[in-house]
């Protein structure tokens, strides 16, 4: 597909996606099938149907029963992303309490990953009895970087595993700067069935990406959106003026912008709120297209606040470092300082940012990167941040 233009994407809208009414229980109550559901999508390769909004875990949940979790699986948002370091470890027992309360294993795609590739049996194994699960649906390497990793050993594994009924479905995650490269390596790859990947309404002129994703939407490959909201909310509240586009609000603007897209089947959204998961799920629900003012006011958004989003790309603002320093992962850096700022999780963004160098990080001058970013973004400003925020 041709990299899409707001008429085009006016045309798809989200009519193509159908509607699926799913029962499930939780306690002794029984939620019928009439209850308005979150619609379903094929996640590419493995035949499943998966709600077009999932549940992002990335964040602490009661360890008995989260209400927001029974209230996600009422609306239909029964895909749940979990991760091994989620919450520090904890999310995979929460998901394992609530569907063992709930009595809806059944009813739950349940995905799991883990950023430790050298230790993926492991981790899946303390995963599943975390989880209280014989198997996830989908597990994936979080945070992929190296495409090597993607290798024949790694290949012999996943089909072990599928081979012993752990895991159902295999893929990845990636947010870094060589997301179309790792896309393309997926359409080429028949035993990755899923990629996760940073996708916003800012990136939908992006040659490069958007030859990637058509690449792997034709292998067949399952695509979930995550970071939708472009993460310029960890660096300004700009985005306030905007907050009514017509019918919808930013956030909703922006989620069915790409649901509009008919090669992504799911968006994972960070929903720790009654208010942001109910918000989100209207959007999921609503048959009707956005229309040309609310696309209008989207795009000047997204022209206005370009250059508050950082995309990872490193191999820009790095190179503007003076060559007597030694790389820093600026992305990675603002992706933390993200979690600080959008998620609020302090405690967990100063425990990742401390895996850093950041001797390194506190000697280095990035006045220069700015110059070097496609977009504008004020590295600087933001690393000086992360600095007082992070660094002791």
């Amino acid at each position: 597909m041709k990299n899409l233009t707001r008429r085009q994407m006016l045309a798809v809208g989200t009519g193509a996606v159908g509607a699926s009414m799913l029962g499930a229980t939780i306690g002794a109550t029984r939620l019928e099938a009439a209850e308005p559901q979150v619609p379903k999508k094929r996640l590419g390769k493995t035949g499943v149907d998966v709600p077009i909004l999932a549940m992002g875990m990335a964040m602490k949940f009661h360890p008995r029963f989260d209400p927001r979790l029974a209230e996600a699986a009422r609306l239909g948002v029964t895909y749940f992303d979990t991760g091994y370091v989620y919450a520090g470890g904890t999310v995979e027992s929460a998901v394992g309490s609530f569907h063992t309360r709930a009595r809806n294993r059944k009813a739950l795609f349940l995905s799991g990953k883990t950023e430790r590739h050298d230790r993926v049996e492991k981790d899946l194994q303390d995963g599943l009895r975390k989880a209280r699960t014989d198997h996830f649906d989908l597990y994936m390497l979080h945070g992929l970087g190296d495409p090597k990793t993607l290798n024949a050993d790694m290949a012999k594994l996943v089909e072990r595993l599928k081979k012993e009924g752990k895991i159902r479905h295999f893929g990845f995650s990636c947010h870094d700067g060589n997301v179309p490269e790792l896309l393309q390596l997926a359409a080429k790859t028949p035993w990755v069935e899923v990629v996760q990947f940073r996708y916003n309404f800012r990136q939908y002129g992006d040659k490069k990406l958007n030859a990637a994703i058509d690449a792997a939407a034709k292998a067949n490959v399952g695509l979930v959106a995550m970071k939708t909201q472009g993460s310029e909310a960890s660096f300004t509240d700009a985005w306030k003026k905007y907050e009514k586009t017509g019918k919808w609000n930013k956030f909703q603007a922006v989620m069915k912008a790409v649901w509009a897209d008919e090669r992504i089947t799911s968006i994972v959204s960070h929903m720790d709120t009654f208010e942001k998961l109910k918000s989100n799920a209207k959007a999921a629900m609503s048959r009707g297209e956005m229309g040309a003012a609310d696309w209008d006011a989207l795009e000047r958004y997204a022209k206005a606040t370009r250059h508050l989003a950082c995309d990872g790309c490193d191999h820009h603002c790095s190179a503007a470092l003076d060559r007597s320093v030694p790389s820093v992962p600026i992305g990675t850096a603002m992706r933390f300082l993200m979690y600080h700022d959008a998620y609020g999780e302090t405690a967990k963004a100063k425990a990742l940012f401390s895996a850093l160098d950041r001797d390194v990080i506190r000697a280095a001058d990035f006045s220069a990167c700015q110059a070097a970013c496609p977009h504008g973004v004020d590295v600087a400003q933001h690393m000086d941040r992360a600095k007082r925020l992070f660094i002791v």
